[in-house]
């Protein structure tokens, strides 16, 4: 039988895919610092594999690394977060936050790979490569490599086709005959797979072909075959007629999200309510609890999209112009960091989703928030276009370079119901997943892109401050406060919706100084002479809409006394600056 792990048989050469689009050639082959893990990246991890790479990673840095549960599934595994953060340059609270997750779907496994490259990478080149090690000095991230560790676990332990253990584990009755997950697939030969199941009929809508009699090729309408299509492999177990409709689970937590939840009859799989599975609850607990962060990348498979939302369309005007400006711009370089990808809106360009995860961080928090669809057959780099049809050029990247491994032969069986089948065809890791000796080109591209993201969060400074003398003892400050970044630290949705905190911009004395606020009040621009006022406590000014997408504000206050001063800006999303000055006079800087 074919290894369950589908590990090489030998280490291909891997593309360096650039971070950024080009990164040094010499940096994948940094000498490993003492005490790293290395792990590869030419295999697939199951739950407890996985769990464990975790905790070698986080006891190899225990400066950067924090591993924590934060729940349990239904089935009672460990939900394991890891944050990643430069204690020595400030409290993971205190920066702007990423968040990354994979694997909502229990089949739609390699996004837990990518997440374990992701805290490999940035470990084993920090101090290595200096934008890695100025994206770990300033910026959080909160790496969830398994959402739903109970149907991961499943598709790895259990014979399975390439679509089955989506779901969570939590027992659900798909076909309201009052009985739970008591009728799944099942591996009727024995191998270790679930494959086809195929019936010769002389009056069959499918016809195998000369030229490869793995292929059943249906016929035209006027015609007959020799076969009928069957379903996957399995037998009627609660005897209603149909076959594997009540495997185990049957739900999608990725529909109960709170924004645009939906019930279960207009929503497949949206649960009683929102956040009604452990696994979701503990993760909104978590996200809730941390509001500095500013982007959200969850991993699915497959197709090559870049996602974004609304996941219906009568939520468009949650994404207000300015907010998709900075999705395109984000997007865009995605596109020319994985190749094939292609950056796309959630219900116009896939299908409608209510209650979705990245719909409610986007719409419900305010959070730049992308799905990316990893792995596509555009990527199988085989052949020629044209050269063979689809399913020939899928049999023969699958004979060619992976050695017929993923093709399972038809072979003959004796089933209860349908008598004579052949059972056979393409395995688990067959389609939705990538080629094993392509992976890490898909982690570190996917990678690369998430880290764009995570470096477009909002990159607060204070590029001007000015003091000038206008009476004795009566100064005017004036300060500009610049994004750099493509992301503003409030969005235009949290602005207008009233999500999140405002930003607050403070004047205050420091080291015995005597410094009063008179009055302040925020400027059109720099050489504005007049103020929108401050109404109550001068010395803070609340900041409405936050500093723009590479954008800049401009305050100004009227100060009495002497001594020196501090200026602090201080963002949910964009983390806090602060700036020393003095009540003498200056030039702008």
């Amino acid at each position: 039988m074919v290894d369950r792990q589908v590990h090489c048989s030998r280490c291909f050469v891997i593309l360096a895919a650039a971070l950024f689009l080009a990164l040094p050639s010499c940096t994948l082959a940094q000498p490993h610092r003492a005490g790293t893990v290395d792990l590869r990246f030419d295999r697939f991890y199951n739950y407890a594999e996985m769990t464990q790479a975790l905790k070698d990673l986080a006891a190899s840095y225990p400066d950067h690394l924090t591993l924590e549960s934060i729940g349990h599934s239904s089935e009672g595994r460990d939900m394991w977060m890891m944050t990643i953060n430069n204690a020595k340059t400030g409290s993971d609270r205190d920066k702007p936050a990423m968040y990354i997750d994979a694997n909502v779907h229990g089949n739609e496994v390699q996004g837990s790979e990518v997440c374990l490259y992701t805290i490999s990478f940035l470990m084993k080149n920090y101090g290595h490569i200096a934008k890695i090690t100025e994206l770990v000095d300033t910026r959080a991230f909160y790496v969830l490599p398994s959402v739903n560790p109970d149907g991961r676990s499943h598709w790895f332990d259990n014979p399975n086709t390439s679509s089955s253990s989506r779901t969570g584990k939590k027992p659900t009755d798909n076909d309201y005959d009052g009985l739970y997950d008591e009728d799944g697939y099942d591996d009727l030969d024995g191998d270790g797979w679930i494959t086809s199941m195929w019936q010769p009929d002389p009056n069959g809508r499918y016809r195998r072909s000369n030229k490869d009699p793995r292929i059943f090729k249906r016929v035209p309408r006027n015609e007959k075959g020799d076969y009928t299509r069957l379903g996957s492999e399995g037998i009627d177990n609660d005897g209603d007629g149909r076959i594997n409709e009540d495997g185990p689970g049957g739900y999608d937590m990725n529909r109960n999200w709170p924004s645009g939840w939906r019930p279960n009859y207009v929503q497949y799989g949206a649960g009683e309510y929102p956040f009604s599975y452990p696994e979701t609850a503990c993760i909104g607990e978590f996200i809730l609890d941390h509001p500095n962060i500013a982007a959200v990348q969850s991993y699915h498979n497959a197709g090559g999209m870049i996602l974004r939302g609304p996941g219906a369309e009568d939520r468009e005007d949650y994404y207000p112009r300015s907010d998709v400006a900075v999705y395109n711009e984000i997007a865009k370089t995605g596109e020319r960091i994985l190749p094939n990808y292609r950056s796309m809106t959630i219900w116009e360009d896939l299908y409608t989703v209510h209650g979705g995860f990245v719909n409610w961080t986007s719409e419900g928090l305010g959070i730049f928030s992308f799905t990316n669809e990893l792995w596509t057959r555009a990527q199988y780099y085989y052949g020629k276009e044209g050269d063979w049809p689809r399913e020939e050029q899928r049999l023969k990247f699958g004979d060619l370079l992976q050695f017929g491994e993923l093709w399972v032969s038809l072979k003959p069986y004796n089933h209860p119901t349908h008598g004579e089948v052949l059972i056979g065809g393409w395995n688990q890791y067959a389609s939705r997943v990538p080629p094993t000796f392509m992976l890490e080109e898909l982690c570190h591209r996917n990678f690369a892109f998430t880290m764009y993201h995570a470096d477009q969060m909002p990159q607060l400074s204070f590029s001007r401050v000015q003091v000038k003398a206008l009476d004795a003892g009566v100064w005017e400050v004036t300060a500009e406060v610049t994004n750099t970044a493509a992301i503003p630290s409030i969005s235009a949705i949290a602005a207008a919706r009233k999500i999140g905190a405002r930003d607050k911009m403070s004047l205050s004395a420091t080291d015995g100084g005597t410094a009063r606020v008179l009055t302040s009040g925020t400027l059109s621009d720099w050489l504005s002479r007049s103020m929108t006022l401050t109404e109550r406590q001068p010395e803070h000014i609340w900041v409405e809409g936050g500093v723009a997408s590479h954008g800049q504000r401009f305050f100004r206050w009227i100060v009495e006394g002497a001594g020196p001063l501090e200026l602090e800006y201080k963002s949910q999303k964009g983390g806090t600056i602060r700036k020393a000055a003095a009540l003498e006079p200056t030039e702008p800087e």
